[in-house]
């Protein structure tokens, strides 16, 4: 059973800058695609980055160029440094890992941690 927890949401100015974590156990993060989501209320989870075990990044439009995504393999954790946010930015972010090979929704996902961004 893989087990995802996510850390670092919190409260941000606009324009401010917030790194999230997520640590999983066991640690399968350098062998399969992993990825942040993030949802708000009445809306669709949608997926904001993905990464790849050969380093393949994939962002979403409204992130490209202000958020990264990327993997620490010693601590086993996921990160998702997020920069210059903006309001829209505001909503509970989670962190997905999929079986390999990757088909559909991440198979496992963690509890998620909620992201506001002040105006």
């Amino acid at each position: 059973q893989v087990q995802l927890v996510e850390s670092g949401g919190g409260l941000v100015q606009a324009g401010g800058s917030l790194m999230l974590s997520c640590l999983a156990s066991p640690n399968i993060f350098r062998n399969n695609l992993k990825g942040w989501y993030r949802q708000t209320p009445g809306k669709e989870r949608e997926l904001v980055a993905h990464l790849s075990s050969g380093g393949q990044t994939f962002y979403a439009e409204s992130v490209t160029g202000r958020f990264a995504i990327s993997r620490d393999n010693t601590k086993g954790t996921l990160l998702l440094q997020m920069n210059n946010v903006k309001p829209e930015d505001t909503a509970m972010y989670y962190c997905g890992i999929w079986e390999m090979p990757p088909s559909g929704s991440p198979s496992y996902w963690g509890r998620g941690t909620q992201v506001t961004v002040s105006s």
